[in-house]
């Protein structure tokens, strides 16, 4: 008899191997700031041994939005019915905030049944780089996370305190680089080691050319590609990947449950497609 549950926070590193099979790449330390951002927001079906088959997060970044990620259905199981019931279940923990998820574009016929409604896509660029230290690049403090916060906030449309505190922590398999103008960040991107190379995400930025410079020390930090989820609305970013010689490949639908306001263009990079 299929069960629904919450996950407990060792059963997701096992479902970040799901997210690894299915060819989306997660850094290899991601579970502890996605688990931090909401423990109550990671749910799993499972069979009759108690045993995870499906896996959703469905996270509360604020009292006003959520966002849904990490839906995978193991493939034994897949058009039982299995995955539609866990994604029924995990919903409610959204009461009624906003929900928004990056979704594989050709479901998104389903998320629309669901009341999802689409606002734009994201493109995933990747390729192999010759990286440049930038001298004035310089390690996040405790001290800048507000000021990170905020500007990508100011970005993404939605501050998500608890869940980036723990992602701008410097540690062995991730680093945070800010560029400042009279002391002040006003630039700053986040790398982190993944099963294969690494990602950068958020990356924030006035224009493309402190952009290039984030990105081309980023591609210093870990070996292997470097990958970068750019948003519809940053153009600036998607031609500066294309100049830089990433290729464009995975795509996902942006959508959104609820009400939500687009922010203005930027040059702006998405923390994660699993949790915004």
């Amino acid at each position: 008899m299929t069960m629904y549950r919450r996950a407990r926070q060792t059963e997701l590193d096992q479902i970040l191997g799901w997210a690894a099979n299915e060819g989306w790449n997660p850094g290899i330390d991601d579970a502890p700031a996605f688990y931090a951002a909401d423990p109550n927001g990671f749910f799993v079906a499972t069979d009759d041994t108690d045993a995870p088959i499906a896996a959703i997060s469905v996270v509360n970044h604020t009292a006003e939005f959520a966002f849904l990620g990490l839906y995978i259905v193991r493939p034994e199981h897949r058009g039982t019915g299995v995955g539609y019931g866990l994604w029924q279940h995990a919903l409610k923990h959204a009461g009624q905030r906003t929900i928004g998820l990056d979704g594989v574009e050709a479901q998104q016929a389903n998320y629309q049944s669901s009341g999802f409604v689409s606002a734009g896509g994201t493109t995933r660029f990747t390729g192999m780089m010759t990286g440049t230290v930038c001298h004035d690049a310089q390690l996040a403090h405790p001290d800048d996370f507000a000021r990170l916060i905020a500007l990508e906030a100011a970005a993404s449309g939605v501050a998500k305190p608890t869940y980036l505190s723990g992602w701008f922590e410097t540690k062995p398999t991730r680093q945070t680089i800010t560029l400042k103008d009279q002391d002040q960040i006003i630039a700053f991107a986040t790398v982190r080691s993944c099963v294969d190379g690494a990602k950068i995400g958020p990356l924030y930025a006035p224009d493309p050319a402190y952009a290039r410079k984030l990105i081309l020390h980023c591609a210093t930090v870990f070996d292997g590609p470097i990958s970068i989820d750019v948003p519809a609305t940053s153009a600036g970013l998607s031609q500066l990947c294309n100049d830089l010689g990433l290729e464009a490949g995975f795509r996902t639908a942006r959508m959104y449950r609820g009400a939500f306001e687009t922010p203005p263009p930027c040059v702006f990079a998405v923390t994660s497609l699993e949790l915004g």
